[in-house]
């Protein structure tokens, strides 16, 4: 009995031997090449589960890790446009799209990371030197084009990387800008000076337009002060010749005329409720006590 059940555990374990020759599994996360007397025959590219094949030597199984990898830049100093050395550290995020020309190209990770981060350096330093200090770092954030940046980077390291070596570049970008202390003097002299020079641009404008509208009010004022002078020339006129009236009128009829001038007299002080108390020898008070016999020597016009 003991002899049936060590041989019935050999046979299992022969079978278990010979179902793992004969298959392989694809987890969610892998993807895999069946190689046929070393020659690629299939893959299986995100595609998981339980397959069958060959036994070695015949068809082996090289299986890649699919997931996406983050693969961090070394920090190196490169120049912008505007010949200023800034310290720059990127990164990207990759991963096996064809594991075939991978294996083929790259044959493992190692060798992967190490061309992949050359390449990120390469067009790091080219896209950088295309564009200016002012560019990555502004108090406009207008003026900042780190997203385009970026975005150039990412398109020219991926087509390189999934046409040579079959790896998809899903994300590129620049996790540090970093300056050292005399190019942040010279940066911020930079600043101010384009500060000053605003400035002064600014206060330039300002004092032409503020000369402008002087130069247009002291217009409107000469306009308005000369049809003002000629208004005030047409009335003083007008009294001028009303006064001649009364003056001729005073000469001819002078006791006539000082009448008339009573009576005014008198009515500006009776009007209202005003309270005086005056002589009875003012001439004034004589129109009250009667009329005085005058009349003019001649039918006047007044």
């Amino acid at each position: 009995m003991k002899n049936v059940s060590i041989l019935v555990f050999l046979v299992l374990i022969v079978l278990v031997l010979i179902l793992c020759s004969v298959s392989y599994q694809v987890r969610e996360t892998e993807s895999a090449l069946v190689t046929r007397f070393g020659e690629v025959s299939r893959e299986k590219v995100g595609k998981p589960g339980f397959y069958w094949k060959w036994p070695a030597p015949i068809e082996s199984v090289i299986k890649f890790d699919s997931r996406s990898k983050l693969l961090k830049g070394r920090e190196t100093e490169t120049t912008t446009r505007g010949a200023d050395n800034i310290r720059v550290t990127s990164y990207l995020v990759w991963k096996i799209a064809e594991p075939q020309k991978y294996l083929e190209s790259v044959k493992n990770d190692e060798d992967a990371i190490r061309l992949l981060r050359d390449r990120l350096l390469n067009v790091q330093n080219v896209e950088i030197g295309q564009h200016y200090f002012s560019e990555f770092v502004n108090s406009d954030k207008d003026k900042i084009q780190l997203a385009a940046i970026e975005e150039n980077m990412h398109k020219n390291i991926r087509e390189q990387a999934l046409e040579n070596f079959g790896i998809d570049i899903e994300v590129v970008g620049i996790s540090r800008i970093g300056i050292s202390k005399n190019v942040t003097a010279k940066v911020f002299d930079r600043m101010k000076s384009e500060r000053t020079r605003k400035t002064e641009s600014i206060i330039g404008e300002g004092g032409s337009v503020a000369e402008k509208i002087k130069a247009e009010a002291d217009s409107k004022s000469a306009q308005l002060l000369a049809v003002v002078e000629g208004y005030a020339k047409s009335i003083r006129g007008e009294g001028d010749a009303e006064a001649a009236k009364y003056y001729k009128m005073l000469d001819e009829e002078p006791e006539f005329a000082m009448y008339l001038q009573n009576i005014e007299t008198l009515k500006d002080i009776i009007d209202g409720k005003t309270t005086i108390i005056l002589g009875s020898d003012i001439d004034i008070i004589n129109l009250l006590k009667g009329i005085p016999d005058i009349k003019p020597k001649k039918k006047s016009n007044y």
